[in-house]
């Protein structure tokens, strides 16, 4: 299987990332199978847990289908040291001017993360027009997303934070969305129970979801 090439943008390379826990190694491999078989080959690592650099580094070496990147960068060091295990984009939950200068120097794509419209003026004054809306449905949702699509129609987000399949294609209809970020595919007992076959059938049916893809997931658009 061969890589394939980062994109200029993470927000093109599929309508869902998954936002990934690693606490075991040991599963990093074929949980990074399971999502790029099921058509989500862009895998957020977080750097929530010790293991997650190695996890990092075990997927870019084993699993060429997958494009992995690092979430929860909140630190200038985290950068480096992300890079160096292979990530292939950065995620971070916020930002400063430390931080932003360091995932800017690292040569890869990343995303800082805005809850204000403020915080995108900052982020656009300084040269991004690409963000990670965060927490996603607690900082107003659809709603504060599409209200930013006038006044700033240069910026263009990934949301996440409380978003799953229900909800997902409506965040995906508005304009200034280019993918979500979610974990709704790795359901937790699934992980535990070393269940493969389950994470690869939610990651396909989460790797077609689209802004017209509501109604087969979907009665309402709620999140849950």
């Amino acid at each position: 299987m061969v890589s394939p090439a980062l994109p200029a943008s993470v927000l093109d390379l599929a309508p869902v990332v998954p936002v990934v826990v690693i606490e075991d190694v040991g599963d990093a491999v074929p949980l990074a199978r399971a999502l790029v078989a099921g058509g989500l080959p862009a895998i957020e690592v977080t750097l929530r847990t010790p293991a997650a650099l190695e996890a990092i580094r075990e997927i870019a070496r084993e699993v060429p289908g997958a494009v992995v990147g690092a979430g929860t960068v909140i630190r200038p060091e985290q950068v480096g040291q992300a890079v160096a295990a292979g990530s292939r984009f950065l995620v971070s939950p916020g930002w400063t001017d430390g931080l932003l200068e360091a995932m800017r120097a690292s040569g890869v794509p990343f995303l800082p993360g805005v809850s204000t419209a403020s915080e995108v003026v900052a982020l656009l004054e300084r040269g991004v027009r690409e963000m990670k809306f965060f927490p996603a449905q607690a900082a107003g949702g659809t709603a504060y997303l599409k209200s930013l699509s006038g006044p700033l129609p240069q910026a263009r987000f990934c949301p996440t934070g409380g978003i799953g399949p229900d909800c997902a294609p409506d965040y995906l209809a508005l304009p200034n969305v280019g993918c979500v970020g979610g974990s709704w595919m790795l359901p937790p007992d699934a992980v535990a129970g070393r269940d493969w076959g389950r994470v690869e059938a939610l990651a396909r049916e989460a790797s077609a979801l689209s802004a017209g893809g509501a109604s087969a997931l979907s009665a309402g658009g709620t999140c849950r």
